[in-house]
């Protein structure tokens, strides 16, 4: 899914009569659309400042971040060191997994051991889950097949396991699968850390001024739908796909929170870590520099 909207007002104008477009790029989730419902609704406006939002699946994101392509855009933490010449972090909009996050799952209730040696569908080689798969499973076998149609094709027998993220999270076990390893918990169990799975990133181009401007407008985007939960979630659930209201806001509550506003020293710790053990482990090639914004 692709989408491009526009949510300029004409009291975003500026006194000068100059409008800057900042092109935003995020995923087509109940989580982000409630992190962008202030900016994509008018809630939240910085006059002079033009956005449009782009909506697409996250391991598209990834590689358009590699061209460059739009000025704020989602990304996979596994993605950024791969794009960090064009790209800062932001200080907010990230989705971290307290104890919890990407799973493997199967018909079959496979032992950790058992499912090493299996072929895992995948949502694309370049997102966090995939990089804590093979942080957990030096080497195993994966096939990339997107996001939406993993649990289908596994039910389908066309592969034993599936990587699974969004609100397959929620909703696997409903048409019987079974959880073989949750990355999120097991990251956690390793490092003590949560597991940091997607964040923001804008282009280094802008400017540090633009780029503050910028990364708070979008943290005061976030505080709106914190403090405008209902009407956020509202918005938030033409992206829920097949969740109901209940099972949409706790997968909200999962990934937006307290710290999507400010990741937290333990938070932005965890984002050096798995970046760093990727590169270690030759999963990633080049050596992360982590800047933030904000």
């Amino acid at each position: 899914m692709t989408a491009v909207f526009d949510t300029t007002k004409a009291s975003d104008i500026s006194a000068s009569g100059q409008l800057r477009e900042i092109k935003v790029a995020h995923s087509p989730d109940s989580d982000d659309a409630f992190m962008f419902y202030g900016l994509a609704t008018h809630k939240v406006r910085t006059p002079g400042l033009r956005f449009t939002h782009t909506l697409c699946d996250i391991e598209t994101l990834n590689q358009k971040a590699r061209e460059g392509v739009y000025d704020v855009t989602a990304i996979s933490f596994h993605a950024y060191p791969y794009v960090q010449d064009k790209y800062a972090l932001m200080a907010c909009g990230g989705s971290v997994g307290e104890g919890y996050g990407p799973m493997v799952v199967s018909p079959r209730a496979f032992t950790t051991s058992e499912i090493k040696g299996k072929r895992i569908a995948v949502p694309g080689t370049l997102t966090t889950a995939y990089l804590a798969l093979q942080l957990f499973a030096p080497g195993i076998e994966t096939e990339v097949v997107p996001f939406d149609q993993i649990i289908p094709q596994v039910l389908e027998g066309k592969y034993e396991a599936g990587l699974i993220i969004h609100e397959g999270q929620l909703t696997y076990d409903k048409s019987g699968l079974h959880r073989i390893v949750d990355l999120g918990r097991w990251w956690q169990k390793v490092t003590g850390l949560p597991l940091p799975l997607g964040g923001n990133a804008i282009r280094r181009e802008l400017g540090p001024q633009l780029m503050s401007t910028v990364t708070a407008a979008l943290r005061e985007s976030i505080q709106y739908g914190l403090e405008h939960r209902e009407e956020a979630l509202s918005y938030a659930m033409q992206f829920a796909r097949d969740l109901d209201t209940a099972s949409a806001d706790k997968f909200v509550g999962m990934y937006v929170n307290e710290r999507t506003l400010d990741y937290g020293s333990d938070g932005r710790e965890a984002v050096r870590r798995l970046l760093d053990m990727g590169h270690k482990a030759g999963v990633i090639g080049p050596e992360a520099r982590v800047d933030w914004v904000g």
